[in-house]
């Protein structure tokens, strides 16, 4: 019985520590390793757990193989981890960096993205009309309409994917002043020229300047190519009038996205539009319209993340207390001796402890190193586009220093657990059958 509760006791601070951990930021850390420092250096107990991980740590040579087990699995768990991870704070940056609150977008009422929306002629003149739109020099209201269709086109690699194009007019370059053009020019109204976004450019067959593109049975001329630097880059521009029709989409509109007096005037505009009984819609800022836009596919990410990290996590633990076990038995006669010359339990379990969580943190290292050299600067698409109803999306990886410190975190708590039991068993290990032993 005091035995089983003894185990229970170690199982519950094994889930403590594991839980305090998980929320423990980097700082927390860094003061944590200074106590610990503090502690190694100051005190008796500390100095003889220094000495006993010195003599560790020097064995290592001899046992390289079950070593750089520990360090290859936790390595492979934290660059998985954090290369699946830089995907999604990739693609969701690009959302969160597309749209600011100086301009808003309305949508028909209900609908929760472009794709799901239809506005009619009659509501799109009244929404530019609503109190809150600002004007400019002419006195016209900044508002553009915008139709949001989806065509199919070859890929670089040969293969088809759907790309969003939008249809919009003059406007659309006034409420984004952000948008430059990088080659060509901008579209002329009324006629087949197609803009391309920077990222279909690289991406998609047949996107220089002056080259042509086959859309709904028409021949388009692509004239330019912008960088706005956000998701936009991911679209095709076209003159929304003329392309409407070869859609069969009539007077209608996608969305309305209109250019603020002030970033206060949000509440006031969204007022009036309520108030408006011919006017169905809902509207908010450009900036928390396509940061929502990110949120679902970024938890479906991190799931899938967690999920795989913590599968490969369960093997690197169960390689790291393989290997730690077989060190305790083979320094067993050693630990014995510790034991009878005055070491007390302490310096030995911390002593196991360090050793293994060392190793976790070279692992953690190397594989966090990987994940940026290979991912840090790479560019991706994908068609779970949320709102641009599985359009292809272009976006780079982001290693952030936050998932490096997220991955670093993984490697060590595996640390902690490979090492735990195999430490108390070590601080358990009775001294005269250990000193029998040949």
């Amino acid at each position: 019985m005091k035995k089983f509760l003894r185990g229970l006791l170690l199982v519950v601070i094994l889930i403590v520590c594991l839980a305090i951990w998980s929320f423990l930021p980097w700082y927390g850390a860094v003061a944590a390793a200074v106590i610990l420092a503090l502690w190694l250096v100051l005190t008796r107990a500390g100095r003889r757990t220094l000495s006993v991980t010195g003599v560790g740590l020097a064995t290592l040579p001899s046992r390289w193989g079950a070593s750089s087990v520990i360090v290859i699995g936790i390595a492979g768990v934290v660059g998985v981890l954090v290369a699946l991870l830089a995907m999604g704070e990739g693609l969701s940056a690009t959302l969160r960096g597309t749209g600011n609150d100086a301009t808003a977008i309305v949508l028909r009422a209900g609908s929760k993205a472009e794709a799901n929306s239809v506005l009619m002629h009659s509501q799109v003149v009244l929404i530019g009309q609503t109190a809150g739109v600002a004007r400019d020099a002419q006195g016209h209201p900044m508002a553009s309409p915008e139709l949001l269709l989806a065509a199919s086109l070859p890929k670089k690699s040969g293969q088809d994917a759907n790309v969003s194009v939008r249809g919009v007019g003059s406007a659309a370059w006034a409420v984004r002043p952000e948008m430059k053009m990088v080659a060509g020019r901008e579209f002329t109204p009324g006629t087949l020229e197609l803009d391309v976004g920077k990222g279909v450019a690289a991406q998609f067959a047949g996107m220089t300047v002056g080259s042509t593109v086959q859309l709904a049975n028409q021949r388009w001329k692509v004239v330019g190519v912008f960088d706005s630097g956000d998701a936009f880059n991911s679209e095709i521009w076209a003159d929304r009038d003329t392309i409407a029709p070869i859609y069969h989409r009539g007077a209608s509109s996608s969305s309305v996205t209109v250019k603020l007096t002030s970033p206060a005037a949000l509440n006031q505009f969204k007022a009036a539009l309520a108030a408006d009984p011919q006017l169905k819609v809902d509207a908010e800022t450009t900036h928390k319209y396509f940061a929502d836009q990110s949120g679902g596919i970024n938890k479906l990410i991190h799931v899938l993340g967690t999920v795989i990290a913590t599968i490969m996590g369960i093997g690197a633990v169960f390689g790291a207390l393989n290997s730690m076990y077989a060190a305790v038995a083979t320094r067993s006669r050693e630990i014995a001796t510790l034991r009878a010359v005055g070491f007390r339990g302490t310096p030995v379990v911390v002593s196991v402890l360090l050793e293994t969580m060392l190793l976790a943190l070279s692992g953690g290292v190397l594989g966090a190193f990987v994940a940026w050299a290979l991912f840090g600067h790479f560019t991706a698409s994908t068609t779970a586009g949320g709102g641009f109803s599985f359009t292809q999306m272009v976006f780079q990886f982001r290693v952030t220093p936050q998932l490096v410190w997220n991955g670093l975190k993984w490697a060590l708590a595996i640390g902690f657990i490979g090492g735990l039991f195999p430490a108390v068993r070590a601080a358990r290990l009775p001294v005269t059958a250990a000193l029998r032993e040949l």
